[in-house]
């Protein structure tokens, strides 16, 4: 491994978004509200911390909130006390349950908490001691996959932007929210393609990283900037509603956002603002790609129009960042939604571990056996 391979390596396992606390009695996440002025490591020992640090966003992206649930799981049904299977599945489902509470429309939260879920019932003849064995290496087994499908969505990312360099000499690329290593066990999804073009001797000016600001919770800019510039990658940051003259320049080559939630259909659900972007990159005839764990295609639902939105307290679009109120008190800021679905058609393609899909893309999931 060559010097800048290992820094790279060194800086992601830095800040490395959740691992076992001590003797594995809580889950250690980097509290990713504090970002990017505070880099603190908190230990969650309970459900109540874990799905308020779910809730919160302090720990976020939806494949690092499955991760944290499964992981979270694992710690709370390891301090169940009774030796009695049918007590210890009672609880453990009512624990499972309170932890998909937390938020609605990433799928990764409930797909993890599901497996953990199969788990548990699978081996419910063998001892409490065994069950509670199996399900801290089935969570685990979640991360180590979720860093494997991280690095597999890269590879197929990068082969898009070698051809763009082959063509220009340099690739911009511009992402919305966080998709990154934070959203992530590690790699991220939308980001992956960059760290995997840096472990391939890329330089600094061989690529440019634009990222949106993402209003209102500042994901692109708090986060998004924070890693790629630590990692080594040349990194602006814009306000959102910059990005259509950003594309009108052509100062962008291609984009890459993650998701929350992928319809049968194609449609897929991701931070506020994602289908604007889609809509003005389909103006401009820009790529657009949308990075997805297969996890996080539901094949019961349909179409984007079945996704649940999350609606989230105004307070972050009044006071959260700001020492002052910037809104006067009686004008109205209560529609504020965590998510928009961006229509299938506006979509390049979606890139799954498994391979590129391409739009019809129930035809291309089937194939691949993602559906």
């Amino acid at each position: 491994m060559d010097s800048s391979q290992k820094a790279l390596d060194d800086f992601l396992d830095d800040i490395i978004t959740v691992k076992w606390g001590r003797e594995k009695q809580s889950i250690d996440i980097i509290d990713q509200t504090l970002l990017p002025t505070e880099i603190l490591r908190v230990e969650l020992d309970t459900k109540e911390k874990i799905w308020e640090a779910i809730k919160k966003l302090r720990v976020r992206g939806a494949p690092a909130i499955g991760v944290s649930a499964a992981m979270g799981l694992a710690v709370c049904a390891g301090k169940i006390n009774t030796t009695d299977q049918k007590e210890f599945y009672k609880e453990f489902l009512n624990i499972k349950e309170y932890l998909a509470s937390a938020r609605p429309t990433a799928v990764n939260l409930f797909w993890a908490l599901n497996r953990m879920e199969n788990v548990c019932k699978a081996n419910l003849e063998k001892d409490i001691c065994t069950i509670k064995n199996i399900l801290f290496e089935e969570a685990w087994k979640i991360r180590e996959e979720d860093v494997q499908i991280s690095r597999n969505i890269g590879k197929i990312g990068f082969s898009l932007l070698e051809k763009i360099k082959k063509e220009k000499g340099t690739v911009n690329v511009l992402t919305h929210c966080n998709a990154g290593t934070l959203a992530t066990a590690k790699y991220g999804t939308a980001t992956a393609p960059m760290y995997i073009a840096l472990e391939n001797g890329w330089q600094r000016n061989d690529i440019s990283v634009f990222c949106d600001e993402t209003r209102p919770l500042l994901q692109g800019a708090r986060l998004t900037a924070f890693e790629l510039s630590h990692a080594g990658i040349k990194t602006s940051v814009q306000c959102d509603n910059m990005a259509s003259l950003l594309m009108k320049k052509k100062a962008i080559d291609i984009i890459f956002v993650g998701c929350d939630r992928v319809a049968a259909n194609g449609d897929a659900a991701n931070k506020i603002g994602t289908s604007a972007l889609a809509i003005i990159a389909d103006y401009y005839k820009i790529p657009f790609y949308v990075c997805a764990p297969s996890s996080t295609i539901d094949k019961d639902t349909l179409c984007g129009e079945d996704i649940p939105i999350e609606m989230r307290s105004d307070d972050e679009i009044r006071t959260m960042w700001y020492n002052h109120p910037m809104i006067s008190e009686n004008v109205d800021t209560s529609f504020n939604p965590a998510f928009d679905v961006t229509d299938s058609k506006l979509i390049t393609g979606i890139i799954t571990e498994r391979g590129l899909c391409s739009y019809p893309y129930d035809k291309s999931f089937s194939n691949l056996g993602l559906v």
